[in-house]
């Protein structure tokens, strides 16, 4: 049976079809199932406007305003409580079935906080206006100590920073890092619906590196082939002491993550038996996003290897050290690793 489109009519004629309809089958008792071949409308119409009478009444079938509202329907507040939430919050944090913030987690957060049900395409209106956009998320272990950050930023690194400027020292910023044959960034165009294959080895291989930066632009690094270990970070502490001492400067602090090899007891006495020469200081657990070097490492995942394809081991170990002989040569480059916002504490 070919069903009339109620929507092509004005609102008017709206509202006198639902009255019709709701007054043949509720006061004169016509059947569901005849309503709907006589007025020549779907079952689901039918009964959601006998609901509707139900609920409260012939005022709920009448005629309203059509299209979008010009005015939001979430007041100033709830909308300051809602952008509150996306910025300090995650989904399941607030027991919602999401892992991150999209627009059917923001609706049906409206719909539990404000018993206010909206389309998908009106919560991306809201986000807009909100200033929100889709971004990818950064991970924050649960781990993290927020107090013990706050330390560091408030006390225990300007106490780092003065210490330099008395004994004259270049603070250095490290890590260790693991790279992959298989690691890869980027898009790559092609027809819409056929995915681009890239060829390239079955076989999986890598490498590591260990490398240093300082806010004056400053790199030093090593890549390896064996695990990192206290051997061969003790080789890295060698190789900086030597580039200092040819640069003609006195000491060097250098500043690391908890990492058990930076605290293994064969490091610590390496270092205090050149105490003179260097320092080694540990940032909080679990907050990568302090270090400048996190940057330099990104940038050499994403330039250096994850754009290109290895087909050995050794052209694998060739990529990322051409690319840090050249980002050497460009001190600016890692001058601007500490303009990030996380970081700008180091770059004075």
């Amino acid at each position: 049976m070919k069903m009339n489109d109620a929507r092509t009519l004005s609102a008017e004629a709206q509202e006198d079809l639902r009255k019709r309809v709701v007054r043949a089958v509720v006061k004169d008792g016509m059947p569901k199932a005849e309503a709907v071949r006589t007025f020549q409308v779907s079952k689901t119409a039918v009964h959601n406007w006998v609901k509707d009478y139900e609920t409260n009444g012939m005022a709920a079938l009448q005629a309203r305003k059509r299209g979008r509202p010009r005015q939001s329907r979430l007041t100033a507040r709830q909308a300051a409580t809602v952008v509150r939430l996306i910025r300090d919050r995650c989904p399941d944090q607030l027991k919602l079935p999401f892992a991150l913030w999209t627009r059917a987690a923001v609706g049906e957060l409206l719909e539990r906080r404000f018993g206010l049900k909206v389309s998908v395409w009106t919560v991306g209106r809201y986000l807009a206006a909100w200033g929100c956009t889709p971004q990818k998320p950064l991970r924050r272990a649960y781990e993290r100590d927020p107090e013990a950050i706050k330390k560091w930023l408030a006390v225990e690194y300007p106490v780092i920073q003065a210490r330099a400027r008395q004994t004259k020292a270049r603070i250095h910023w490290g890590d260790a890092m693991g790279l992959r044959s298989d690691h890869q960034t980027g898009t790559s165009y092609g027809l819409r619906g056929r995915t681009p294959i890239i060829p390239g080895t079955g076989k999986r291989f890598g490498c590591n590196m260990f490398s240093a930066v300082t806010n004056r632009g400053d790199l030093s690094f090593m890549v390896f082939k064996e695990r990192f270990t206290t051997p061969v970070f003790i080789a890295f502490l060698q190789r900086l002491v030597r580039q200092n001492q040819r640069r003609g400067r006195r000491k060097s602090f250098l500043i690391v993550d908890s990492h058990p090899v930076h605290k293994s007891a064969r490091v610590t006495r390496w270092v205090a038996e050149r105490r003179a020469q260097i320092e080694v200081f540990f940032l909080p657990g679990y907050s990568p996003e302090l270090n400048p070097d996190e940057l330099l490492n990104n940038d050499v995942k994403s330039n250096a290897l994850g754009r290109q394809r290895p087909a050995t081991q050794q052209q694998m170990m060739h990529l990322p050290r051409a690319y840090l002989h050249s980002t050497q040569r460009r001190p600016d480059i890692v001058r601007n690793y500490f303009r990030e916002e996380n970081v700008r504490y180091a770059a004075g």
